[in-house]
């Protein structure tokens, strides 16, 4: 599948949610899970008033229209919380076009190809002696896994740990399951 920015972006916004099972899912976005809010994961990025970072990030990169993309993708979409936990002026340095090669890859590491819900995530781990591995569109390695209190994370290619808040939100061309961290290829 060719990965365009905007289809890029849609895939990054969309797959930040994993394990519904054990994080509950408000009333919004539980109504997003069964289809009530429609949109590509790009349009439910922008909607959320904690994703401003990612989206600028995003225009960027110039993935939104690849993640705007028929897709499908799964994107673990970073909070604007869990950008301010990067060392100060990381961020800033990121979004300068000069470092347009290095932004994009930190942001397609954060989608992977396909349609994955928390039950799709949670039936890779059972199959994997408790580890879900998941290849990223950058083209390296997500480990999700769950802890002994029920709450899923995801281990980057740096070992760094992002706990899934939130998941399963639904979208037009894939799902987004939120994240509390930044992962890093």
């Amino acid at each position: 599948m060719k990965i365009t920015s905007g289809k890029l972006f849609r895939a990054v916004a969309g797959a930040t949610l994993m394990a519904s099972a054990a994080v509950p899912l408000s009333v919004a976005q539980a109504a997003d899970h069964h289809g009530a809010h429609q949109g590509t994961v790009v349009d439910g990025a922008v909607a959320s008033p904690d994703h401003t970072t990612l989206v600028a990030a995003v225009k960027a990169a110039g993935l939104v229209d690849t993640l705007s993309g028929t897709g499908p993708f799964t994107m673990f979409a970073p909070t604007n919380a869990a950008f301010a936990k990067l060392p100060a002026g990381t961020v800033d340095t990121l979004l300068k076009p000069e470092n347009k090669a290095t932004l994009t890859s930190i942001l397609t590491y954060h989608v992977v190809p396909g349609k994955l819900m928390a039950a799709d995530i949670a039936a890779n781990a059972a199959a994997h002696g408790g580890k879900a591995m998941l290849k990223t569109v950058q083209g390296e390695t997500l480990t999700g896994w769950k802890d002994s209190a029920g709450a899923w994370w995801l281990t980057d290619a740096k070992g760094g740990k992002v706990k899934i808040t939130a998941a399963d939100m639904a979208k037009s061309n894939g799902v987004i399951h939120v994240i509390d961290g930044v992962l890093m290829p």
